[in-house]
């Protein structure tokens, strides 16, 4: 084990989250200037972790005020003898019982209506009282009034009920601060069933239809603050039915285990429920509860089943409860190692994702990003997906096929993904009138939003689609088989873009492609405007949206997708690893048509490797003035931001088109999935030179990261071939890496690309993993200054709770690239700016660690991957998975104005108006009606930062395959 710097504190985040084409949330603005003594109006939120004989404080200071405050100094007393250990976010010291923060030099500047959090940590002994006054700059603070507390306490989480039985809701809720509970409303997901105002709040609710449905009691006091409880999910059966949880049980070799049975709705008369393997592993038998009496009066009290697992053996068995007149139930059964309890944890995790009733899938199996609905991040609603969720549905499903043996699962998801998130013939249907030779035509990039649209120039050369003719001739078809990267799943906005149907509009029940982000690296999603991916005009303005984003004589109704690159390599990841095991377990064949599918992915996949324009790589400076490729230089072999593809939905029109990007992040690296594809039998793509391509990937990528690798360890942004998006000229001395610029934040800035520690754990993951099957010593090199930086920056408390990096800050640039002699970087240096207990980031970092480990014979990581995973387990699990509560002070943004040309007006198929006075919020009126929105229209109106749990579909999967591959590899 190798001597480690360690820091002993506790960290304290400002959350930050990352899905497949959007970045981190937005940090705070900055600013150095001193403390002032100038009056201020503001409150301070006050939170602690506290285990006993230390606690994390964390504290949001909110400026109520209309004034902007520019450098603050936060003071408090405590009561007891707490003793400052060390803080983050700002300068802490302590004098006596007094304690005083000052503003760090990035976030010392506060608008009006915003927030800014800073957290330490203390040891104590005896009393633990929370300080009631606080000041800022002098001035006195209110204290910010705490939301209620809302918890449902019927019906129980996986309750099933009878078409047109009463479904009782019960809730209990708590005031603050002197408040008084003034009302509770029910909801079914967005729908409101019904309000009571008087405690004990009830609700009976007989027509809800059958299917799954998430129940949410919502409390308001008399203050005006308003707080959800957590969802419960439940199922309305068709008719009268046996109830049994949970759904998927782990049972290790030579133990037991039991499962809950019981029945929807109360019988006439008795009823006997009989258990037995329908199929599977002979190993596991039912060995108590085979059969169950349930009487009119204990009908709803659950009675076990009990399963013994044999004292060798493995893989799953269905066991069945019958009974006369009930629909049956079944339990999936999985027997495990002797010592395998995170392949258990697997299982528990998998069935509460996989529940129907607890809200992670729409009714066609489509990953939502989150179960809640109100949720802004990289999607602008909880209920949109991305590709990057697709791709965690295939690592669920493989890790599954790995601990289960059963393949059909995997399968069914790439047939899901197949259907609804890769375009079909019909949603790009005009390929055939593509040119490689000409792919597109030239728009340069711009800085802000206010600079488009972006005029076409059909003068700056383009070079040609080398890739193209291969590709037709693999296998047959013009079309691109490649996700789209974001979908509306509900159809909340309206357009009706499901496949194979262009602007069906809001009636349309099926999931609708929708795209975003569009107008240069400044807008935020608070500044987009969505838009569908194919637009026949119907909607928007009279060219429907694409004026906004391109100037061009005329406009043709058109179709277009663009594809998130680290989302596709991940399927293929997913798919290297199902085949691998599924082999393990001799069932290769069960999976090998879907594996070979993979590797056509993997094959299209290929276009995220060339410049946006097909521009020769390498010092390519001026739209004009930069060559055009001529094959393969057009290549940096690497993973771009996206590549994209279109064409006119009218054949007549007879074009199409098709880009890469010019900007190479290293957070969307896959050297996995390269391996794998150049590699790996299985995974070799079909075309002439689709084995050689991602051959000269894989070592381009493992050098990316040695070149943006800081001397501290962590992993900064990336290169570009196009300067600002436009081949415009980088500053003077900017280093490069094969003829491409040093770019601390490519693509996007609000908030900048290379700060979220996500990427990190998100990268090197897959780098360790590669290293893991091939023992590249490259690789490793990357790894092993990464890992000691890493774990120097993280600290495991006696509870159990953890901190891990959040946000980072950069300074200086790497060396220019010298493949036979690589630089040390001494100038390149990041700082961890705070810290986080984000669940869905530790996972993906502890896996990195477990497959480190492994190969590396590391105790520190190996501990360190359990502790983290321990430490969720014991302290973060709800009914819904794994969730840590979040304080969401960028909800501010709602109000935030977007840019559309003056004169230039529209309406999104729900009727709002699109023009110059728009803000984000108005165009997305629907939001007005969720449940949640009373705690961000508070927070607009000056209350406290709003707080929600969110269960995100893909942190949720990296912790459940993060167990998985903790039992194969360490445990």
């Amino acid at each position: 084990m190798r001597t480690k710097r360690r820091r002993q504190a506790a960290r304290r985040l400002w959350t930050a989250v990352a899905a497949a084409l959007a970045l981190p949330l937005t940090m705070l603005g900055t600013g150095s200037s001193p403390a002032q003594a100038a009056a201020v109006q503001c409150s301070v939120d006050y939170k602690t972790n506290d285990w006993g004989s230390g606690f994390t404080a964390e504290l949001t200071l909110t400026n109520r005020g209309t004034d902007t405050i520019s450098g603050w100094t936060l003071t408090y007393d405590y009561a007891g003898n707490q003793k400052l250990s060390n803080g983050w976010n700002g300068t802490w010291s302590q004098s006596g019982k007094t304690v005083t923060v000052k503003n760090a030099s990035w976030n010392g500047t506060i608008a009006a209506n915003a927030a800014v959090t800073t957290g330490a940590q203390f040891t104590y002994s005896g009393s633990n009282a929370a300080p009631t006054n606080f000041a800022v700059n002098g001035t006195t603070c209110a204290g910010a009034h705490q939301p209620p507390i809302a918890v449902l306490t019927s019906p129980t989480a996986g309750a099933v009920y009878t078409q047109g039985a009463a479904v009782p809701l019960a809730a209990t809720a708590a005031a603050a601060d002197g408040a008084s509970i003034s009302k509770v409303e029910f909801y079914d997901d967005t729908t409101l069933l019904g309000t009571d105002t008087s405690s004990p709040y009830t609700l009976s609710v007989s027509n809800l239809t059958v299917g799954s449905h998430s129940l949410v009691a919502k409390a308001y006091d008399s203050l005006g603050a308003s707080a959800d409880s957590t969802p419960v999910g439940i199922t309305v059966a068709s008719g009268p039915a046996i109830v049994a949880s949970p759904s998927q049980l782990g049972v290790q070799q030579g133990r037991t285990g039991t499962y809950d049975v019981k029945l929807s709705t109360q019988p006439s008369s008795n009823v006997t429920v009989t258990t037995a393997r329908a199929s599977g592993n002979s190993g596991l038998s039912v060995s108590g509860g085979a059969s169950l009496t349930f009487t009119p009066s204990n009908w709803n009290t659950a009675q076990k089943v009990t399963i013994a697992a044999s004292s060798s053996g493995s893989g799953s068995a269905v066991f069945e409860s019958t009974a006369n007149g009930h629909s049956k139930a079944a339990v999936t059964v999985t027997q495990l190692g002797a010592q395998k309890e995170y392949d258990a944890r697997f299982l528990e995790l998998y069935g509460k994702i996989t529940n129907p009733a607890n809200g992670y899938f729409s009714p066609e199996g489509i990953p939502y990003h989150s179960v809640e609905t109100l949720m802004v991040e990289a999607p602008d609603h909880g209920h949109e997906t991305t590709s990057e969720a697709y791709s965690y549905l295939l690592w669920l499903q493989a890790m599954y096929g790995k601990v289960t043996g059963d393949w059909s699962k995997f399968n069914g998801a790439w047939e899901i993904m197949e259907k609804y998130m890769i375009p079909t013939h019909a949603d790009q249907s005009t390929n055939s009138y593509y040119n490689a030779s000409k792919p597109a035509t030239y728009a340069p990039e711009y800085d802000t939003p206010n600079e488009y649209p972006s005029q076409l120039d059909g003068n700056v050369s383009v070079g040609p689609d080398p890739i193209a003719a291969e590709l037709k001739s693999a296998y047959g078809t013009d079309d691109v088989y490649g996700m789209h990267w974001l979908q509306d799943v509900d159809n909340v906005y309206g357009y009706g873009n499901s496949p194979g149907k262009c602007e069906a509009g809001p009636t349309d029940t099926g999931p609708s492609y929708i795209n975003t982000f569009q107008r240069g690296p400044q807008e935020s999603v608070w500044e987009t405007i969505p838009q569908p991916t194919c637009d026949a005009f119907k909607y928007g303005g009279k060219n429907g949206y694409l004026d906004l984003f391109t100037k061009d004589a005329s406009y043709a109704k058109q179709w277009k997708f663009t594809n998130a690159p680290d989302a596709d390599a991940r399927a293929v990841q997913a798919a290297y690893w199902a085949d691998k095991w599924a082999k393990e377990q001799g069932k290769g064949g069960d999976v090998s048509t879907t594996v070979g599918k993979a590797a056509k992915m993997g094959d299209y996949l290929r276009y995220a490797m060339f410049d946006k324009y097909f521009k020769k790589v390498g010092n390519c400076v001026g739209a004009s003035a930069c060559p055009a490729g001529t094959g393969k230089d057009a290549s940096f072999y690497l993973l771009s931001w996206y590549y994209a593809w279109g064409g006119a939905t009218d054949s007549s029109a007879g074009w199409a088109w098709r880009i890469g990007s010019s900007h190479a992040h290293g957070g969307y690296q896959n050297p996995l999935a390269a391996y794998a594809l150049s590699e790996y039998a299985a995974l070799k793509p079909k075309s002439a030179t689709g084995q050689a391509d991602w051959a000269k990937s894989l070592d381009r990528q493992v050098e990316f990261y040695r070149w943006l690798q800081s001397d501290e360890g962590a992993i900064a942004g990336g290169a570009t071939n196009s300067w600002g998006g436009r081949y415009a000229t980088p500053p003077a001395g900017t280093p490069t890496f094969y003829g491409m610029f040093y770019d601390e934040k490519p693509v996007y800035h609000d908030p900048p690309s290379n700060q979220w520690f996500g990427f990190q754990a998100w990268s090197m993951e897959r780098v360790a993993e590669y290293y893991q099957q091939s023992g590249d010593a490259l690789a490793k090199e990357v790894l092993d200054k990464w890992v000691d930086w890493a774990l120097s920056e993280t600290t495991v408390n006696p509870d159990g709770s953890f901190r891990i990096p959040s946000t980072l800050k950069w300074s200086g640039a790497p060396d220019t690239w010298n493949a036979s002699n690589p630089g040390a970087n001494s100038g390149l240096h990041v700082t961890v700016a705070d810290y986080t207990n984000d669940v869905g980031v530790a996972a993906s970092y502890a896996k990195t660690l477990t497959y480190y480990a492994d190969r590396s014979g590391d105790t520190e990581a190996a501990a360190t991957a359990k502790a983290l995973l321990d430490g969720m387990w014991d302290n973060n699990q709800d009914a819904l998975g794994i969730a840590v509560e979040e304080t969401r002070a960028d909800y501010n943004r709602f109000d935030d104005p977007i840019h559309v040309p003056s004169g230039w007006t529209g309406t999104m198929p729900n009727g709002d108006t699109i023009n110059s006075s728009s803000t984000f919020e108005s165009i997305r009126s629907f939001y007005k009606d969720d449940p949640a929105w009373s705690k961000v229209e508070s927070y607009l109106a000056g209350g406290a930062a709003p707080t929600f749990t969110y269960h995100r579909f893909w942190a949720q999967v990296d912790i459940a395959t993060a167990m998985g591959s903790y039992a194969e590899l360490l445990e």
